[in-house]
């Protein structure tokens, strides 16, 4: 199987916090889960990364493979390990801490890409997370966005800020960078305002358009999803649900966002599908679990 769309960035397991104070085990790693959102939804996916040949490894090729991902080009690494982060809960939301020091996903370099295979696909997906890992995370990510584009084939960039990981000014310069040459852009607001100094939507979307990105989907939480393209913008409003967990709601946007721009929807007929897709993922714990399948996302739309 050929993917439509190749997701590249650092898996991870997660050890989800519970009311009882036990630890759920689960998934993450933003691109991995935007993978699974989007294979829940119908598309042909496909993972590209590097795992530790280790045990919470083992765990993640084997969702992948249950999930119908195609793994066949992630490599596993004898010496680095596979990454994990704790999850926990409180009034102002949920945490993450992070155990992914020199982990498997870090050593990638450029010449490690599986050109053909990557360039066989109509959406290459990575992040802010999967440059910020390390230093030839970034460079490889880079020089994946220019073998898409000199494939004429399209780039999804997640800005996904995480300042644990590198400095704002790095942070900014790195990312700003991969959006130009990106053709989608998928930034929240509390991210994209740190980024970019602007707190107004409109004014956030027109930044990332400035730097000549084609398609810009805005994440604003409850209110819903704005999206601006070089000609039209439109509040996507978004959908009323009591959340449980949030978790995985961001990655669950942008698979269920993907999945429908494969399938030839616009960026507005995207956005309302993957705001649906993201509400009904916030009522479970963890990432990957609540995550919606495409009959799920139709019974909560009335369909």
């Amino acid at each position: 199987m050929q993917p439509d769309i190749i997701c590249f960035g650092e898996p991870m397991l997660e050890f989800n916090e519970q009311d009882s104070g036990m630890y759920l085990r689960g998934f993450g790693g933003d691109t991995s889960n935007c993978a699974i959102a989007a294979a829940r939804q119908g598309a042909k996916t496909g993972v590209i990364t590097k795992l530790g040949a280790d045990p919470f490894g083992d765990a993640i090729a084997d969702l992948w493979d249950s999930e119908g991902i195609d793994a066949r080009f992630v490599d596993r690494d004898p010496v680095a390990p596979t990454g994990i982060y704790f999850v926990t809960h409180g009034p102002d939301g949920h945490t993450f801490s992070y155990r992914r020091a020199g982990s498997a996903s870090s050593r990638v370099t450029p010449d490690w890409i599986p050109d053909d295979y990557l360039t066989g696909a109509k959406v290459l997906h990575v992040s802010g997370i999967s440059q910020a890992i390390s230093d030839t995370a970034a460079d490889t990510v880079f020089a994946a966005i220019e073998k898409m584009r000199g494939a004429g084939r399209l780039v999804s960039y997640d800005t996904n800020l995480r300042l644990q990981l590198w400095p704002l000014d790095r942070a900014r310069a790195i990312i700003h960078a991969a959006v130009a040459r990106s053709q989608i852009a998928l930034p929240g607001l509390d991210d994209a305002e740190l980024l970019t100094g602007h707190s107004d939507p409109q004014a956030i979307v027109d930044f990332y358009l400035g730097l000549g990105c084609e398609t810009i989907a805005l994440t604003l939480g409850a209110q819903g999803t704005l999206v601006a393209t070089q000609g039209d913008r439109q509040l996507i409003p978004g959908r009323k649900v009591d959340p449980v967990d949030a978790t995985g709601a961001g990655d669950t946007f942008d698979g269920a966002f993907l999945s429908q721009i494969v399938l030839g929807k616009t960026p507005f007929e995207a956005a309302g599908y993957a705001n649906a897709a993201a509400a009904v993922s916030t009522q479970g714990y963890g990432a990957v679990a609540p995550m919606p399948t495409a009959q799920e996302v139709s019974a909560f739309l009335g369909g």
